[in-house]
């Protein structure tokens, strides 16, 4: 025997070997549509008995494994079952005769045989037989699973007649020497009468009506007759068989043991589909009671606490501790035989799968270890993938999770072997993506950004270099890039510069062919890939979000803020709303950003990588208001530092916005970059209020400007500097244009003129204007322009101070004028000392009483405010020298 069956559990003893089989022409479709209702009838009650039949189906088995039936009955193939195709009553002869053919494969163990026919209908047949079935279509056959229960009944008639004559004994008659196929040739010559070769005929013998029994659903007969095997084979050193017979003993207490089977889902279906009592699960022997086994209300070792003891004592039963001791010994004696690796392999393949129950990891991992290095024949790739499959999945049984991927692994690398002449890239693709858990691995970015990494991460990244290649062999760049991107995002920090270099340039290779998005990748299996942000690419440590220029940042009219209700309301204490309201004031800012305007935030970012990184597309991702983002590129150094970078963009809508994130475009890789999922980000909140769009005012004078400057009183005012210098009595008239830049017309107009305090005194007219003019042209809409004039008039009063005449004769009086040039949206703050001159019917400045200790040769001061739409614009005018 050369194949081994890897599926192989002990419950498969007590079970019937039926092959399915197509001959001729069979759609694979129908063919396995077939055979899976074939496969529901995988159990029967006996008639008139509480035994059960149990029935295992192949659709391929070696016939070299047919040989070894009589070592091991489950591994006879005694019912074959045909399926084939007959379209016309002239093919039928030559049909009925591939079936026969086909039976003499499997002949010399055949109990019975069945061969079903689509596409004829049963009156082409000469005479009827119970043999064959006919049905017009695969979509036509109710009947089908009748017909196998019938079949099953058959199969049970022929093995009830052999266990009974092979159970009788019979003295006098010569009992047959059973063996193996390789020993035929070691008896031929021996003395057929002597006492030890009789008694080795009568163990194998014993052994081999205990494989009928089991098969028979008789377990407690099974039992004796492996018992008595064992000391008659033990006492004539026959240890290939002695290894059967225990390994018989053993599948009989398992199965005692276990009625829920110990092949997992399989025998875990089979013990439900029990309808009536059977030796597997009620237990009678004479002088105990019945014996029910709860699988709810198991320990550590899988047997129930309060029947072990009970089960322990069992006539001819092993303990669940002596079943693993017997399952060492069948396999010490199997391996003195080169030729019985199978045997010695699919052993220790049950004996695990019994550990596996009993929880008994590290014993089942020894079992594991020798199967490993069981030699075998010259095994085809397929064999090796097979093999390191199922050990990979009898690892992942006992716990062993990092060893069951690392068979997997090796399974997957055998799908491409430099052997195979098409490999196959799809299941080596399939096998690494299944080893992933084992490797402490996942697809999800996110599990990467919650602190600690777990794993061997020179593992994991060779692991995921196997994906990249897998998948560009496969012939899909956007998954060799998806798993590439994930190398680089959560192992940047495991990568040597060199290696960063290397991956990088990779990338890119790969994304001038097939650019990174961030949409999910969907696999054949189902499995959906994230998308994976580069968030380190660059790094990012604080967003802060950037009020308005001074020109345009807009202010509340005072009017509108002259009743502070706030303090009046009353002060209730709230642990919990304060608690919000300062998660509140960590979010929201304290400024207001303009519809139409353009706004900043800036970011500290950092260059992790040992070359420049080029960064492409960034951006703002916003929610809450129509935002335009206006990407930027940047340049940043190897290993940077913090650097900052200001990314701009126009909000189109009202509403409050809120920042939640950046978009990148770095080595052709697109990415949706999260605050959210950015780890030690400082930030001053990133929700910010957008107001309707406001007017803007551009002031021009007809002056030239001045050399002198100073500071306005306010920090909220726009000042620029003209200058003008007139004697005592001269006039002269100064043209102010107002110009809308901007978008929304311009409604209101207001002039206010103040001089600075200083503690001399001035007297007589200094400014006057006329308004009628200037406020006739407006609402002043967008892009036009509107004028007014203010007449400058000296006019001072030499009796107020006796040193006055000494200044104006040292150098003369200078008068300097400060007019706002692009004021944007200023809204005036009331002053208590300004007095709107407009408010008088001739807008002249005649009385200045209410202006006190103003120098006559040291900063006077002028000022006039604009405004349009609630939006008040400043005007001012400082530095004012007289000369006489």
């Amino acid at each position: 025997m050369s194949v081994p069956d890897y599926m192989q559990c002990a419950e498969d003893h007590q079970t019937l070997l039926v092959v399915v089989q197509p001959v001729g022409i069979v759609p694979e479709e129908n063919f396995f549509r077939i055979y899976k209702r074939i496969s529901t009838v995988s159990q029967i009650n006996v008639r008139d008995s509480q035994r059960v039949l149990y029935i295992r189906y192949r659709h391929h088995y070696p016939p070299e494994n047919n040989e070894w039936g009589d070592f091991q009955t489950h591994r006879k193939v005694v019912g074959l079952i045909i399926i084939t195709d007959c379209s016309s009553a002239k093919d039928w002869p030559q049909t009925f005769e591939k079936f026969h053919l086909q039976k003499e494969i499997y002949g010399s163990t055949l109990y019975d045989s069945r061969l079903f026919v689509f596409g004829l209908q049963e009156e082409v047949a000469e005479q009827p037989r119970t043999d064959v079935a006919f049905y017009p279509s695969y979509d036509e056959c109710e009947t089908v699973e009748k017909r196998i229960e019938d079949f099953i009944e058959s199969l049970f008639i022929v093995l009830e007649s052999k266990r009974l004559d092979r159970a009788t004994d019979k003295s006098g008659d010569k009992i047959p020497l059973l063996c193996v196929p390789f020993e035929k040739k070691d008896f031929v010559g021996l003395d057929t009468d002597s006492r030890h070769y009789k008694k080795r005929c009568q163990g194998r013998m014993r052994k081999h009506v205990g494989d009928l029994c089991l098969q028979a659903g008789m377990l407690q007969d099974s039992l004796v007759h492996y018992h008595m095997a064992v000391e008659l084979l033990r006492s004539v050193n026959d240890f290939l068989w002695l290894g059967a017979a225990l390994e018989g003993l053993c599948s009989a207490s398992v199965i005692y043991h276990y009625p829920g089977g110990t092949g997992g889902k399989a025998g875990a279906r089979r013990a439900q589909g029990s309808s009536l009592p059977t030796e597997a699960s009620n237990r009678h022997r004479p002088g105990a009671q019945e014996v029910l086994i709860d699988p709810g209300a198991l320990t550590s070792n899988g047997i129930n606490a309060d029947t072990s003891a009970e089960i322990g004592r069992a006539k001819n039963c092993l303990g669940p501790e002596d079943i693993i001791d017997k399952y060492k010994e069948a396999i010490s004696y199997y391996s003195k035989y080169k030729n019985a690796g199978v045997i010695e392999l699919e052993a220790c393949v049950k004996a695990v799968r019994v550990l596996a129950i009993q929880k008994r990891s590290m014993e089942a991992s020894e079992f594991l270890q020798n199967a490993v290095y069981i030699n075998l024949r010259q095994l085809s790739e397929e064999e090796k993938i097979q093999r390191y499959s199922i050990l990979s999945e009898l690892y992942e049984r006992i716990g062993f999770h990092r060893k069951s991927a690392f068979f997997k692994r090796v399974a997957a690398m055998q799908c491409v072997a430099p052997s195979i002449s098409e490999p196959g890239w799809r299941a080596c693709y399939k096998l690494l993506l299944e080893t992933l858990p084992g490797y402490s691995l996942s697809l999800d970015p996110k599990d990467f950004s919650k602190g600690t990494h777990k794993g061997w991460a020179a593992v994991q990244m060779r692991l995921l270099h196997e994906l990249v290649y897998a998948s560009r062999r496969m012939g899909n760049p956007a998954l060799s890039v998806r798993h590439l991107s994930f190398l680089l995002q959560t192992m940047l920090d495991f990568l040597s510069d060199q290696e960063k270099k290397d991956v990088t340039q990779s990338l890119e290779n790969y994304t001038s062919k097939c650019p990174g998005t961030m949409q999910f990748i969907t696999l054949p299996e189902g499995l959906r890939l994230p998308p994976v942000p580069f968030t380190k690419l660059p790094i990012v440590r604080s967003v802060k979000l950037l009020n308005l220029p001074v020109s345009l940042r807009p202010q509340k009219m005072k009017s509108l803020l002259g009743q502070n209700m706030s303090a009046k309301s009353p002060f209730i204490y709230s642990p919990i709303i304060a608690h919000n309201r300062g998660e509140e004031r960590s979010k929201k800012i304290d400024f207001q950003w303009v519809q139409g305007d353009v706004c900043e935030v800036q970011l500290m970012v950092y260059n992790p990588m040992p070359f420049e990184l080029r960064v492409e597309n960034m951006g703002l991702l916003t929610a809450g208001v129509e935002f335009e983002s206006l990407p930027a590129a940047l340049s940043l150094p190897a290993e940077s530092g913090l650097y900052p970078v200001t990314l701009v963009g126009v909000p189109q809508t009202t509403g409050q916005i809120t920042i939640n994130g950046y978009h990148t475009s770095v080595f052709g890789v697109f990415s949706d970059c999260l605050l959210d999922n950015l780890p030690g980000l400082k930030t001053n909140g990133c929700a910010v209020e957008v107001i309707p769009a406001l007017p803007r005012l551009q002031i021009s004078t007809s002056l030239p400007r001045s050399a002198h400057t100073l500071q306005p009183s306010s920090g909220d005012d726009i000042s620029t500097s003209v200058s003008v210098q007139l004697y005592n009595g001269e006039t002269q008239q100064l043209v102010i244009k107002l110009e809308n830049i901007g978008t929304e017309p311009l409604e209101k107009l207001e002039v206010t003129a103040k001089t600075v305090n200083s503690k001399e005194k001035l007297y007589g007219e200094f400014l006057s204007w006329k308004l009628e003019d200037t406020l006739s042209q407006f609402p002043l809409k967008p892009g036009k322009i509107a004028t007014f004039n203010v007449n400058i008039k000296v006019k001072l009063d030499f009796s107020c101070q006796e040193n006055l005449l000494q200044d104006l004769s040292d150098d003369g009086i200078s008068i300097s004028g400060l007019p706002l040039s692009s004021p944007f949206r200023q809204i005036v703050k009331p002053r208590v000392d300004s007095k709107p001159i407009n408010a008088t019917e001739s807008g002249k400045v005649g009385d200045f009483s209410h202006v006190k200790d103003v120098t006559l040769d040291r900063h006077s001061q002028v000022i006039f405010c604009f405004s349009g739409s609630g939006d008040v614009i400043l005007c001012i005018f400082h530095d004012v020298k007289l000369h006489g």
